[in-house]
């Protein structure tokens, strides 16, 4: 091969590879991975319905896959392999911070905020009718979530605003099936759920074994809320659960969806859209979507929202705080 051919078809070489580039490029834009949560999660349900309407109004296809949840989709959207994920508002703000989860690695902020699509409640749930509030929790057998999760630190912030340390307890750290099934059989003496409520299983405990919710109110809802910016007060309706005759007092933090913060503002104001312009449609779906709301989605984040998604609002009359 002359010399003027090998340089041609060398050009030509570099030529495809920057074609090649520029395709997975643009198939990266219009192709998202969106981490959930476990299969027989609210996430991963949710995701779901959310990934058909995202890949339907909003030009790219996004698709749902289960996942570990919150720490696991942070981590991954900051590795590349998810442009969406599921998380709870307090752990995006753990990793925000480089605190607790993220202690060891660091901070992350590989993220943005899309919005807050629902409430997440802290409801610990006994058999014991003695336990009347969080303070009697003292010297029980409390189930407060795997080690490490975010179950985990939620019961630690609400059992640190009543004045109870993991000492003064006997603590286990049960995953939620397992802790049903330990109230359940007598093991434990109440549990730690966190979840959008109705939860069907604490339903179901309602129904057969008469399980009631215990309040989180007064003096240690107030400290929990001053000292925790992620918590919001929430009062559970009458009537939520079986044999639930009056309105519970408790917390929640908020189920919310984060994008990578390299994704492009059009693609992200798309996808802001397709989720609250439809969001009737989609609560026909799934009932998380009746508490979708442009007002709600935007309450109570301290972290950055991208910018395509502060565009949405912006036009929909709310002012959100955004960051490339």
């Amino acid at each position: 091969m002359t010399r003027k051919k090998r340089s041609r078809a060398g050009c030509l070489l570099a030529m495809g590879l920057a074609a090649a580039l520029f395709l997975a490029s643009c198939g990266s834009q219009n192709r998202l991975m969106f981490g959930t949560g476990g299969t027989a999660g609210t996430y991963y349900s949710f995701g779901g319905v959310l990934s058909q309407y995202m890949t339907n109004f909003a030009g790219v296809k996004v698709t749902a896959v289960s996942t570990g949840a919150s720490k696991v989709n942070i981590e991954s959207i900051s590795d590349g392999d998810y442009q969406l994920g599921f998380a709870q508002s307090d752990v995006m703000t753990y990793a925000w911070n480089g605190t607790r989860l993220f202690e060891s690695s660091g901070a992350n902020r590989d993220f943005r905020v899309l919005g807050a699509l629902y409430n997440e409640t802290v409801q610990i749930i006994t058999m014991d009718d003695k336990i009347q509030s969080v303070s009697d929790l003292k010297g029980k057998s409390v189930s407060i979530g795997a080690t490490g999760s975010g179950v985990y630190f939620n019961a630690v912030d609400v059992l640190k605003a009543a004045d109870i340390s993991l000492d003064e307890i006997r603590p286990q750290y049960q995953s939620f099936e397992d802790s049903k099934e330990s109230l359940k059989d007598g093991k434990i003496d109440a549990a730690f759920i966190v979840a959008g409520a109705p939860v069907t299983a604490i339903t179901e405990l309602a129904t057969t074994n008469g399980v009631k919710i215990v309040p989180i109110n007064g003096t240690t809802r107030d400290r929990l809320l001053a000292d925790n910016k992620f918590y919001a007060a929430q009062t559970l309706p009458a009537g939520t659960y079986p044999k639930q005759n009056d309105p519970i007092e408790t917390v929640t933090i908020k189920a919310t969806v984060l994008v990578s913060k390299n994704l492009d503002l059009n693609t992200v104001y798309k996808l802001t859209a397709a989720i609250f312009d439809h969001s009737q449609d989609i609560a026909r779906e799934n009932a998380k979507g009746k508490e979708l709301s442009v007002s709600s989605a935007t309450q109570g984040i301290d972290i950055p929202f991208h910018v395509g998604a502060a565009k949405y609002y912006a036009e929909h009359g709310v002012i959100v705080k955004s960051e490339e």
